[in-house]
């Protein structure tokens, strides 16, 4: 009986409404496999501002270098949402990312063919989209200095810097061509060298590892390029890595290909140990989601399919993150709708209802 300690942050908005839907899928795993999933809970975000006054505590941070992985909901909020504020709930993300050394952020976006019309591009174009995107988390414009707010000749003014060293941009780039192997072999690497310094380093330093992947197939292209790419020829691309701030942007993007936010999981992992398992912090990208906070009726799949990814990366239970990722593949089939995946006038169900169904499948 293997044995794992989880620390839980659900955070702000619809955050503690997916997670809570998250935890009773770890309980269940647990019950079904015969694994013990040590669940501690704790605040982040805005929820830890209104308690503390700070967006994280040391000793949440410590907890988390303490665990096996962190299930995470969301930050942020209206009430939170002062742009001359000292006290962000971001900044408790950015902190986990930072101290955790979170450096791989995985973004996987499958077009499920039970799903095409869901989104609001051509069936005929998504049929076949299979990628996954490297998202570089712990530099870059995120976390670059200066990073200020100032007065220049009387006027307001702000700095934001992007910083990138090459060993950061190396280890992207080089799980990027190790996972490209495993899956269709090609790479497609994203920037914008045409004017970024920053994005030329980045550009160097993935040539250079390329000569030790001369399998792979490869390319280079431009942000702006990408943008547009990705939503006329998604199934062109396999595996994407970019910067911190591109890849944000680009798999927001990507969550449209599959008709939702609420479909999409994220691992963000630090760097692997021998036996193949990463401490890592698992999130939904949907963010806290304000407008439909406490209404019951937010997608807990992408939560569910943080589950799985956390049980595979985490504690290396593939079996068992199989089990999950098959679960929410028969729920999707069998047609069952949340108000963001539905056509008009197809019936839908809440949140619990669809962890419910989830539940029935993975315990069967």
């Amino acid at each position: 009986m293997a044995s794992f300690d989880i620390l839980v942050l659900p955070g702000d908005g619809i955050g503690p409404e997916v997670t809570a839907e998250g935890v009773r899928i770890l309980e269940a795993v647990g019950e079904r496999f015969e694994h013990v999933f040590k669940l501690t809970e704790d605040v982040v975000g805005g929820a830890c501002i209104d308690a503390h006054g700070v967006a994280i505590r040391p000793e949440t941070l410590q907890a988390a270098k303490d665990s096996d992985a962190v299930l995470f909901g969301a930050v942020g909020g209206p009430k939170w949402d002062d742009p001359t504020a000292s006290v962000r709930p971001e900044q408790g993300l950015l902190a986990l990312r930072s101290d955790l050394d979170l450096w791989a952020n995985l973004r996987p976006v499958t077009a499920n063919p039970a799903m095409l019309d869901a989104s609001t591009i051509k069936r005929e174009v998504l049929e076949g989209t299979d990628l996954l995107v490297i998202r570089e988390l712990v530099s870059g414009a995120y976390f670059g200095e200066p990073k200020e707010r100032r007065t220049d000749d009387g006027l307001r003014a702000a700095v934001d810097t992007i910083y990138y060293r090459e060993d950061q941009v190396e280890r992207v780039a080089r799980l990027g061509f190790q996972l490209a192997r495993e899956r269709r072999n090609k790479l497609t690497s994203v920037d914008k060298a045409n004017v970024l310094e920053s994005s030329r380093l980045w550009r160097e330093v993935v040539h250079e590892v390329r000569t030790d992947f001369p399998d792979v197939e490869y390319e280079d292209v431009l942000v702006d390029a990408m943008t547009m790419h990705l939503i006329r020829s998604p199934k062109s691309y396999d595996v994407v890595i970019a910067s911190n701030m591109f890849g944000d942007i680009v798999t927001d993007e990507a969550s449209m290909l599959i008709g939702s936010m609420g479909m999409l999981a994220s691992a963000s992992l630090s760097t692997p140990a021998e036996e193949g398992t990463a401490l890592g912090m698992y999130e939904p990208i949907h963010g806290s989601a304000p407008d439909i906070a406490g209404q019951g009726v937010a997608n807990p799949l992408a939560m569910i399919l943080c589950t799985a990814m956390l049980l595979r990366h985490s504690c290396g239970l593939e079996e068992e993150a199989q089990a999950v990722e098959a679960a929410v593949q028969a729920v999707v089939e069998a047609g069952v709708r949340t108000a963001d995946l539905a056509g008009e006038g197809e019936p839908t169900v809440d949140t619990t209802a669809m962890a419910d169904a989830v539940l029935e499948r993975l315990g069967s």
